[in-house]
């Protein structure tokens, strides 16, 4: 059974329970809701009154699940009207907007002035007392939450790639707000019903105690606690019940929505199913082993990554060596920047390891599995050890501390300066990385310097704690070719001025990694199909996927591009055989049938692929 499905099985048991109580209750052998026994009142519990007896004889096991069936359908009610109505407005106004947005978003928004209860007690006034009039008035009361809620869903979902691309397509905006739309918002619209069941319960029960509410002799628990209010001295057990009714459903229809949030939020959801969170397993502490003699500097072995049965990473296995520079080259999707994260404990809680080993040589000659440390025990090596520079420095930096204070930050994570020694120490980075002025510069915000100068103090932040290993992610990627070469530079730059520390350097680029790369690991689909010396795999590449990524460098004055046909393929919808062969032009049937193991062509070359030998 899926974890996301367990978790769903108590709350939704209760739930279900509950339900199953009130829809049930004409069926059910209970007493009369309405037969009176003044002899007995306010008689506790016996065998023929489980509950006891309430002010007028009444069987109060009977009155509660009554009361339970109105105060429900009430709530439950109101909040599908309230939704329906709400959704739609949000729909349009967030999609549309203009004049639809004015009559719809900020119309609505008008009622949200008012205090939620005076107006449910103005609608009741006007319509009167009754189950109806309180089901509308809850409606007019909870539209507008639903409204705001998919209002700004619907913005944030309109301006992605996706519905531009549907647009674009001619697709009906109708189909596009039913269809694509919709499903996007569907994760912050449960959350928001579960708050608006809870809040119409309350304030059903409310007016019910006001007696505006449930008209007597119909039971519900809002009701029920007015009743019992007046003899909380002789029945004090009167007053508990439809209390501890109201409370725990209210409790457990909340936690059964917000597990319903997770298993439903389509960020977390893959073609099979929901996404699970990553199991930690037992808490292992930082227990360094002695390092053989030459042993790299990092060392990774059948490492795997999983997003519950999809296996994202297959078996990576790659080497770094102290003072070299390995680059991770693929296409998007290749699984390069999740095995980046994998190797300083970032990777996403819906990710988790599911084998291998990445044996780390820390600086005191001893010796680590990354895989296989709790959070603490990573925490003291990021940063010191190990550190990362992310794709875009603008999204990565704090955007309300100073450039100064976030080097600073990263320095006394690991170090005891202060003061003067530390001011010192942000002056120097800052300068190191190459931003004039440091001085004058710590002192600005992200969003004062330039694209380069913002990828400059991510590198600085990133090597405040003087790592022994750097991990880049695609750092150059948004920068244009200019400040690209300028970075490109300043790495090259980082080596010399820190012998002994290794790179990894993730990119797409293979312009990058000519000129900054020792070795190089090429991956698809979330294997390595190559690896080997940068000059090595250029000039002779023994994988198809090597050969054509080579290909489709443009060439200065070529008259047409060469690409690669096709794309990467999709985590649950990946080949038998090799996973390149339906875009390799020199797959066979043996190819698509046979997974290739791999290979070395040559010494410290590796390669996965069947026909390795015809490839030029």
């Amino acid at each position: 059974m899926k974890r996301s499905t367990r978790k769903l099985i108590i709350p939704g048991t209760i739930v279900a329970l509950v339900f199953a109580l009130v829809v049930l209750a004409p069926v059910l052998p209970l007493q009369d809701v309405r037969g009176m026994d003044i002899p007995n009142r306010f008689s506790g519990p016996s065998a023929a009154h489980w509950l006891g007896q309430d002010g007028f004889g009444r069987d109060v096991m009977s009155r509660l699940i009554w009361g339970g069936r109105a105060s429900l359908f009430i709530a439950v009610g109101s909040a599908l009207l309230a939704a329906i109505a709400g959704t739609m407005l949000g729909l349009l106004g967030g999609y549309f907007r203009g004049v639809v947005e004015l009559f719809t978003v900020r119309a609505v928004e008008i009622i949200l002035c008012l205090p939620p209860l005076l107006l449910a007690l103005l609608v009741v006034a006007i319509l009167g007392a009754g189950t109806w009039p309180l089901i509308l008035a809850l409606t007019i009361l909870y539209t507008p939450n639903y409204t705001r809620v998919v209002y700004a869903a619907t913005q944030q979902v309109r301006s992605l790639d996706f519905v531009t691309a549907q647009q674009a397509m001619g697709t009906h905006p109708m189909k596009i707000l039913l269809r694509t739309i919709l499903p996007n918002v569907l994760p912050p619209l449960l959350v928001q019903m579960s708050l608006v069941v809870a809040s119409a319960m309350v304030i059903e029960s409310g007016l019910s105690f006001l007696g505006l509410g449930v008209v007597p002799p119909t039971p519900s628990w809002g009701l029920m606690i007015r009743e019992a209010r007046g003899a909380m001295e002789l029945a004090p057990l009167l007053l508990v019940w439809p209390s501890l009714a109201l409370a725990g459903t209210i409790l457990t229809f909340n936690l059964l929505c917000d597990r319903l949030q997770s298993a439903l939020d389509p960020r977390a959801i893959t073609a099979g199913g929901a996404l699970w969170l990553r199991p930690r397993g037992p808490k292992k502490p930082l227990t360094p082993l002695p390092a053989p003699q030459d042993a790299p500097l990092l060392q990774i072995t059948d490492l795997s990554i999983a997003a519950r049965d999809l296996e994202l990473v297959r078996r990576v296995t790659l080497s770094v060596r102290p003072g070299e520079t390995m680059a991770l080259v693929g296409e998007s999707g290749s699984g390069k920047t999740l095995t980046g994260l994998a190797m300083t404990g970032l990777l996403p809680d819906t990710l988790r390891l599911t084998g291998g080993s990445a044996l780390y040589t820390r600086r005191d000659g001893t010796r680590i599995d990354l895989a296989t440390l709790d959070e603490e025990a990573m925490r003291q090596l990021r940063g010191d050890e190990i550190s990362m520079v992310f794709q875009d420095a603008a999204a990565s930096l704090n955007p309300v501390l100073r450039i100064g204070d976030q080097v600073a930050e990263a320095i006394t994570a690991h170090t005891t300066l202060s003061g003067e020694a530390l001011s010192a120490r942000v002056v120097a980075l800052l300068r190191q990385v190459g931003i004039p002025d440091p001085e004058r510069r710590l002192r600005a915000y992200p969003h004062e310097l330039s694209g380069g100068q913002r990828q400059r103090a991510m590198i600085a932040v990133a090597i405040a704690g003087n790592p022994r290993l750097l991990i880049a992610d695609e750092p150059t990627t948004a920068l244009d070719p200019t400040i690209q070469a300028q970075i490109l530079a300043l790495f090259a730059q980082l080596r010399r001025d820190t012998p002994g520390m290794g790179m990894i350097f993730v990119t797409h680029d293979l312009a990058v990694v000519a000129e900054i790369a020792d070795r190089v690991t090429v991956m698809y689909a979330g294997e390595i199909v190559e690896e080997g010396p940068v000059a090595e795999v250029f000039t002779r590449p023994r994988h198809p996927y090597t050969a054509a990524l080579i290909a489709s460098v443009p060439e200065s004055g070529a008259t047409r591009l060469t690409a690669i046909p096709g794309a990467v393929p999709l985590p649950h919808a990946m080949p038998t055989g090799c996973r390149f062969a339906p875009r390799c032009a020199h797959a066979t049937e043996r190819c698509r049938e046979r997974a290739p193991q791999a290979a070395s062509p040559a010494p410290n070359r590796i390669t996965r692929c069947l026909r390795w030998e015809e490839v030029t």
